[in-house]
């Protein structure tokens, strides 16, 4: 569960972001990375994600895109981790995400379907917060078995939105280290490669495809460049993630 015990130990640290107030604006600035300063340390409110026994780590820095203003730049060469940003929300409430990301090159010898091919230039996850009553005996054990060994459950569920180099766009599938992560295929191929691409995505719709039920609450939203598991390197960039109501 590379995934999701990794997202579970970040979720510790960092502000959390809750609806409140910002309910009234009809946005939830996730990641307002355009408002930082090039050059400087890691966005606000965002905190590294890393793995265990994975010493190799992607670099992230702020830098200024000419399309697209200040944006996260991130690296990596034989190596994983991401950033991530903390929230408390209810997903019926903020179903719409959007975020824009460049990716410079594919990971050309990944698969979707296989351990050894898990790395992507670009990912977004969406975290859902640890929900026992909805889960089987044997999957609670688990469970209370990660929090033993990490010191706090993993999330329920998670959601991975990914460029792929072959799967098709619209693509569901479980994640090869767990099956409480489903992988959606956003983007695939190398046709807009180097090219700013937007995406909105309904969190619920989402959710309720790859795993048949309502979501639990937000948890976390991450981003990560990782080439780990191939051995390859990736360049790519990250414009800012917002949350919204449905219309």
């Amino acid at each position: 569960m590379r995934c999701g015990r990794a997202i579970s130990a970040g979720l510790i640290a960092g502000g959390v972001l809750v609806a409140g107030a910002l309910a009234a604006i009809g946005t939830l600035d996730v990641g307002a990375f355009s408002r930082e300063q090039p050059g400087t340390s890691l966005p606000a409110d965002w905190t590294p994600l890393t793995f265990r026994n994975i010493p190799r780590h992607t670099l992230y820095t702020l830098v200024r895109d000419p399309q697209a203003g200040v944006v996260v730049r991130a690296e990596a060469r034989q190596s994983a981790s991401g950033l991530i940003r903390t929230v408390d929300l209810v997903a019926s409430e903020w179903p719409l995400l959007r975020w824009r990301w460049k990716a410079e090159n594919l990971i050309e010898s990944g698969d979707v379907t296989r351990k050894e091919g898990d790395d992507y230039p670009t990912r977004i996850y969406v975290s859902f917060r640890y929900t026992p009553e909805r889960l089987s005996l044997l999957d609670r054990a688990k469970y209370t078995a990660a929090r033993v060994l990490y010191g706090e459950y993993p999330p329920h569920a998670g959601l991975n939105y990914i460029w792929d180099a072959k799967a098709p766009v619209g693509t569901v599938v479980a994640n090869p280290f767990t099956d409480r992560v489903k992988m959606v295929v956003v983007e695939s191929g190398p046709q807009h490669l180097r090219q700013w691409r937007a995406y909105e995505r309904n969190i619920v719709a989402d959710y309720r495809r790859a795993f048949g039920e309502e979501p639990p609450p937000v948890a976390g939203i991450a981003l990560m460049t990782d080439a780990d598991n191939t051995g390859e390197t990736a360049t790519a960039y990250y414009g800012d993630i917002t949350l919204s109501p449905a219309p």
